[in-house]
């Protein structure tokens, strides 16, 4: 049976949360949730939605705060007491953080950026599908021991409901944690003056810009068309690391991953780092004057031009239109 590692956002779960609960359904036996902290009644609601049997709720004032080595021993208690031989956890940076700590206790194999998962039986190694190389490759590997740890590919995977809604019966339970567990301890989030990455990552459209933007002062007519079509602006990293964009509109490895219903990268040339964050999107039309460009190549659709004479020619048909 599979236990899924799972992250409250607000009064709801996590969107990675919900694909690695997907993932974790299609394993063999009953599906058991493991939270940290408190859990809201839409975010139970939702839990059974995704089919779980049994929401396995950690609480302790000393776990108010993100602790990786605390949360890890509080996932292991959860472990010990419902007799799961799979760990699942979303791709969250916090996450694969605190199931690495988990994967090292147990002296256990753990797989990252998993995308599938062969069901398995009782006792059996577990088979996943992998994505490496800043996902322009996947791997098929199987995980030895007697927990496999496995942390699900951040918005790779689709949020599926069950077919049927699972019992979701709520066991609270305080986990033993040692002060060693607590030596490192989140103490206070800032938040970047303007900076909401979640636009982006939640985005059904987001657009593009790259170098082609040639200045800062290039990003306008991009910025003009996500507005029309309801989207968001994405950039490359070395339109960061220029400083003409904030990093929080960064697409890639280093940035943020997305998975929109249509992605439209300009002047892009499409870096394996960049791949890396926009391989999920559902359909992507690139504007390059190079089509050789690996964006061009991997694109459904691309126009083969300046993104300065396609993009204001586009908002103008748009706007025509409307």
């Amino acid at each position: 049976m599979a236990l899924v590692y799972v992250e409250v956002d607000g009064s709801e779960l996590s969107d990675v949360s919900l694909e690695a609960l997907t993932v974790g359904r299609g394993l063999d036996g009953p599906l058991e949730a493991v939270v940290v902290g408190s859990v809201p009644d839409a975010g139970v609601a939702q839990l059974r939605e995704f089919g779980v049997a049994t929401v396995r709720v950690a609480q302790a004032a000393f776990l108010d705060r993100y602790a990786a080595a605390g949360y890890a021993a509080a996932v292991v208690s959860a472990l010990s007491s419902s007799g799961a031989t799979v760990l699942v956890g979303p791709g969250s940076p916090r996450s694969t953080e605190v199931l690495a700590h988990v994967a090292a206790r147990l002296d256990t194999a753990m797989a990252a950026n998993v995308v599938e998962v062969q069901p398995v039986g009782v006792g059996s190694p577990v088979t996943v599908v992998r994505q490496v190389m800043g996902g322009s490759v996947r791997e098929t590997m199987r995980v030895d021991g007697p927990v496999a740890v496995l942390v699900v590919a951040g918005h790779a995977v689709e949020a599926v409901p069950a077919a049927s809604a699972g019992a979701g019966d709520v066991v609270t339970f305080a986990p033993e944690v040692s002060a060693a567990d607590l030596r490192a301890t989140m103490t206070r989030v800032q938040a970047a003056e303007g900076a909401d990455t979640s636009r982006l990552a939640k985005a059904r459209v987001v657009v593009g810009a790259g170098r082609g933007a040639g200045s800062p002062d290039g990003f306008g007519p991009c910025i003009e068309l996500a507005g029309l079509l309801g989207g968001v602006l994405g950039v490359s990293r070395a339109v960061t690391a220029a400083g003409w964009r904030p990093h929080h509109e960064q697409v890639g490895q280093t940035g943020t991953k997305i998975s929109p219903e249509l992605y439209v990268p300009c002047g892009i040339s499409g870096a394996i780092q960049h791949w890396a964050g926009c391989s999920s999107a559902q359909t992507i039309l690139a504007v390059n004057t190079d089509d050789e460009a690996p964006m061009v190549t991997r694109a459904r659709y691309a126009v083969i031009g300046d993104m300065h004479e396609v993009v204001p020619a586009v908002i103008e048909a748009l706007r025509a239109r409307s």
